[in-house]
């Protein structure tokens, strides 16, 4: 058991948590999961979302066998069958850095892209299942803090009537928001701001919706997750799930947290372990923890899955962008 404590909030009540060490009871499947074609190597990954189809598909999002697609002709967006066998490929020429990534109730394919390059990016595209560009949100390579402007989009999120968030501001020194949007791309609202505080973020990086219509925001720079209901309005901050690069919650309100940042020698939330929490989005409680693969990763910057994402018969997926690849998790 650690002797470390953090603080979590509750409703507006704020309760000491102990950290313990949570077991393992998952295992890694060996290799990439994943095959590209010949030729073809993975690039930093951060996207990765499961097919609402019940194909038990998996959509993923790679930076063009790099760390970034800017002047590379190669399809950036990849969906695989269970067995990781590639289907299907889209989204050339359309992104700088493909970042973040939602799938619909219609199987449609949302991408975010944080950054941009010679007249591209600061973006989010929505793609049909078959690859059309059905929308952009964001002025095409214009980074700005407009209604429809965005600065380094993280992550996107479409509610179950249809309503578009996006977290705005990859880094700290973005726009630290949450934009909303109506179903046709119509801007209704935003919130958040550069702080610490309750409704203020440092890098929001990930975005996940419980089966209450709760947004979870995974806001990195302050390693913690907010709880915001669909106005906006502050519920909580969860502090247990480490210093979330990504977030996802199953269909049983089963809520994963990619921790790839945790650090005691870059001072990003030290004394946390990285790695994969998986816990309850109902009542916080973590009950599992898929460590870090890198052996020693106070003396990396970032390591490990910073998008997370997991099956309906609870495979989990880490898509890493430091190992450049993505990795499955199995139970044991």
């Amino acid at each position: 058991m650690m002797t470390n404590t953090k603080r979590v909030a509750v409703g507006t009540l704020i309760l000491p948590l102990l950290l313990i060490a949570q077991p393992n009871p998952y295992r890694t499947v060996e290799g990439v999961w994943g095959k590209l074609p010949k030729g073809r190597t993975w690039g930093s990954t951060s996207a990765v979302f499961p097919a609402t189809d019940g194909s038990g598909n998996i959509w993923v999002a790679e930076r063009c066998s790099r760390n970034s697609c800017a002047g590379s002709n190669l399809s950036p967006v990849l969906l695989f069958n269970p067995e990781g066998t590639l289907l299907k490929k889209f989204g050339e020429n359309l992104f700088v850095w493909p970042h973040g990534i939602h799938v619909d109730k219609n199987n449609n394919v949302w991408i975010t892209d944080a950054k941009g390059e010679n007249g591209m990016g600061h973006q989010v595209h929505k793609f049909s299942p078959d690859g059309k560009l059905l929308m952009s949100l964001g002025e095409k390579g214009v980074a700005g803090d407009g209604e429809y402007e965005f600065n380094g989009p993280s992550d996107v999120l479409v509610a179950p009537n249809g309503d578009i968030f996006v977290a705005d501001g990859h880094g700290t020194g973005g726009n630290n928001r949450i934009v909303k949007f109506d179903s046709m791309g119509h801007f209704k609202k935003t919130w958040g701001t550069t702080g610490a505080e309750a409704g203020e973020f440092r890098d929001p990086h990930a975005l996940a919706m419980d089966s209450q219509g709760r947004l979870f925001v995974g806001d990195r720079g302050n390693s913690r997750v907010q709880i915001f209901d669909q106005d906006g309005k502050y519920i909580s901050t969860w502090t247990q799930f480490g210093r979330p690069s990504g977030l996802y919650i199953d269909a049983n309100d089963i809520l994963y947290s990619a921790d790839s940042e945790s650090n005691a020698t870059w001072g990003n939330n030290p004394g946390w372990k990285r790695g994969i929490r998986v816990g309850s989005a109902r009542d916080g409680w973590v009950t599992a923890l898929i460590p870090d693969p890198e052996p020693d990763p106070d003396n990396a910057s970032t390591t490990g899955a910073e998008g997370v994402a997991a099956d309906t018969h609870g495979n989990i997926f880490g898509a890493e962008v430091g190992p450049k690849m993505l990795r499955k998790y199995v139970r044991k």
